[in-house]
């Protein structure tokens, strides 16, 4: 192997890695945007997983956020809690540090 070649396979193996972690934090991020709305509905920390999951599973209806977004939207809506879409994104975002923080925390 050259050392092109080296290279270029530390470059895909971290590529890799990178998008690898990049899932993880979306997918926290939404795990922790579904339990914030399962305790505004009043569920169960039980319900409140299974929800969560619900949310995790949502995003991958649609690339992007918006299946996410709208699910969260309307199901608050479901439940009496009226929240935007602009609303549910200012919250993912204030959301996203978190996850970062607990997905590279677990990184070894």
């Amino acid at each position: 192997m050259t050392t092109f070649d080296g290279r270029e396979k530390a470059f895909e193996d971290r590529f890799a890695h990178d998008q690898e972690l990049q899932f993880k934090v979306t997918a926290r991020r939404n795990k922790l945007l579904g339990l914030w709305l399962a305790r505004q509905l009043g569920k169960t920390a039980e319900d409140a997983e299974a929800y969560a999951k619900e949310v995790v599973l949502a995003d991958f209806d649609r690339p992007g956020d918006d299946d996410v977004i709208e699910k969260i939207v309307e199901d608050a809506a479901a439940g009496g809690i009226s929240l935007s879409p602009e609303d549910v994104r200012a919250h993912m975002q204030n959301l996203l540090a978190d996850a970062k923080k607990q997905v590279f925390s677990e990184v070894p």
